[in-house]
């Protein structure tokens, strides 16, 4: 799950901030310090629902504003789709909403 949480993040780091003219951002870069698998391995190690959800919503709220926010079709699918994440409360209910984040960031990219 760690990895789908870092990808998650990524993609919607990508989506706000990656443009065709710079380098591509990539798991390692600076910005991804704070999203980093391993950060969200210690979060899901010490069963934290709540930190982990604070953190991806962050970056979905990034992505949010990049595609316009809930006022458009891809804004009001993502909002959706990250309503249903945070809904969940315990570490198996984020796995479904999680991959179907992941699947839709990476459609949109």
């Amino acid at each position: 799950m760690e990895l789908h949480l870092e990808t998650v993040a990524l993609f919607s780091l990508k989506l706000a901030y990656e443009t065709e003219d710079q380098s591509p951002i990539l798991r390692d870069d600076l910005m991804m310090s704070d999203y980093e698998r391993e950060a969200f391995g210690l979060l899901m190690r010490r069963g934290d629902v709540e930190s982990i959800q604070t953190k991806v919503d962050e970056c979905l709220s990034v992505a949010l504003n990049a595609i316009g926010g809930v006022d458009t079709i891809l804004g009001r699918e993502l909002h959706r789709l990250a309503a249903d994440f945070s809904a969940a409360r315990t570490m198996e209910q984020l796995d479904a909403p999680l991959i179907a984040l992941k699947d839709y960031l990476k459609n949109i990219l």
